[in-house]
């Protein structure tokens, strides 16, 4: 497994767009971490942008995460990038 770092954007009014969908995202990332994919993730303190670290083979097993996820598909995640990442320690 390799280590990767995402970063992303919200969209407009995420905070109260979100709200329907919360508790299926939330759940979906507790299964994610409790399977060591997810290492953490959130949004930063002005509720604009993503931060997250996965677990993944690859990037397209990546994508393929993030976008199931309620949030992309219901445009709460408006886009987001993509970096391998290699923990120094």
């Amino acid at each position: 497994m390799e280590k990767y770092v995402v970063f992303g954007k919200y969209c407009e009014d995420a905070i109260i767009k979100r709200e329907p969908f919360r508790e299926q995202h939330l759940k979906r990332l507790k299964n994610l971490k409790d399977r060591n994919i997810l290492v953490t993730l959130g949004p930063t303190k002005c509720t604009k942008y993503l931060f997250a670290i996965f677990n993944a083979s690859d990037e397209y097993q990546l994508r393929d995460l993030i976008e199931k996820d309620i949030y992309w598909e219901k445009g709460i995640w408006i886009n987001y990038d993509i970096y391998p990442w290699v923990q120094a320690f």
